[in-house]
C-alpha cells in the first residue's frame, strides 16, 4: 500500500509539473529578431537595371525613379534599404533651401551605430546633380553609407567632386520643395542638428530640440509595372 502511495503521489508530482511548464511555455514571448536593416552585411542584393521607389513623407508622397548603369553600387544600397524597411521615421536633418536636403541617419542610434563603417565604393559620376536628382552624401573618398540628398537647384559645381546620382525625383518634387529648411546648415557652421548628435542619440535629440523637422514615414519599391 505504501508503494502504491508513493507512485500515486509521484505520478501527481509529474502532472502538476508538467502542467506547470505548458503553462510556462504559453508565457513565454517569442525572441523577437533584429530587423534586416540592422545588419548591413545582409543588404547587398543587386538591384534591378531601373526600379521606382516611393517615400511616404510628412509633407507628402516622392517618387525616385533609379537607373542602375548611373551609379551601380549607389543604386544597389538604396534599393537594399528601401526594402528592408530602413527608412522609417527618418528625419531630413540638414535642408539648405536653394542648394538641397539631405537625410539618412537612423533615428536609432543602436543601427545607425552599424552603419557608420558600412561604406561602398565609390561610383564614376555619369549623372547631374540638377535639379530633382538624388546622391549619396560623402566625407571623402569611399565612404557612402547611409546618407542621401535630394538637389533643390542646379548643382552641377557637385559632380566634379565625385557626387555620382542613382537617380531622380519623377513625382512630388514641389513635395520636396515643402521640406521645412527653417533650420538651414547643421551644427558647428549653422543652427541645424550637428550629425554627431544625430548619430549619438538619434530621434530622441531631434524631436526635442528640432521639432519642426520633416521626416520620411516609410518607404517601399513600387511594382515592376509603375516603374516603366
Amino acid at each position: 500500500m505504501k508503494t502504491n502511495h508513493l507512485l500515486c503521489a509521484l505520478g501527481i508530482f509529474a502532472a502538476v509539473a508538467t502542467a506547470q511548464a505548458e503553462d510556462a511555455k504559453k508565457d513565454e514571448k517569442p525572441a523577437v529578431a533584429a530587423p534586416t536593416f540592422a545588419d548591413p552585411s545582409k543588404l547587398t542584393e543587386k538591384a534591378p537595371e531601373s526600379f521606382k521607389a516611393q517615400f511616404e513623407t510628412t509633407k507628402g508622397k516622392i517618387t525616385i525613379e533609379v537607373t542602375r548603369s548611373l551609379s551601380p553600387n549607389g543604386a544597389d544600397r538604396f534599393y537594399n534599404l528601401v526594402r528592408s524597411g530602413y527608412f522609417k521615421d527618418i528625419a531630413f536633418f540638414r535642408v539648405i533651401p536653394g542648394f538641397m536636403c539631405q537625410f539618412g541617419i537612423h533615428g536609432d542610434p543602436a543601427v545607425a551605430a552599424k552603419w557608420q563603417q558600412a561604406n561602398i565604393p565609390d561610383d564614376a559620376v555619369k549623372g547631374s546633380n540638377t535639379r530633382g536628382a538624388i546622391t549619396f552624401a560623402t566625407a571623402g573618398p569611399n565612404t557612402r553609407t547611409t546618407q542621401l540628398f535630394i538637389n533643390f537647384g542646379n548643382n552641377v559645381n557637385l559632380d566634379g567632386m565625385g557626387f555620382s546620382p542613382f537617380g531622380k525625383i519623377v513625382e512630388g518634387m514641389d513635395v520636396v520643395d515643402k521640406i521645412n529648411g527653417e533650420y538651414g546648415e547643421g551644427a558647428p557652421g549653422g543652427r541645424g542638428p550637428g550629425q554627431g548628435r544625430i548619430q549619438a542619440e538619434g530621434n530622441a535629440y531631434l524631436k526635442k530640440d528640432f521639432p519642426n523637422l520633416d521626416y520620411i514615414n516609410s518607404a517601399s519599391i513600387l511594382p515592376a509595372a509603375s516603374s516603366k
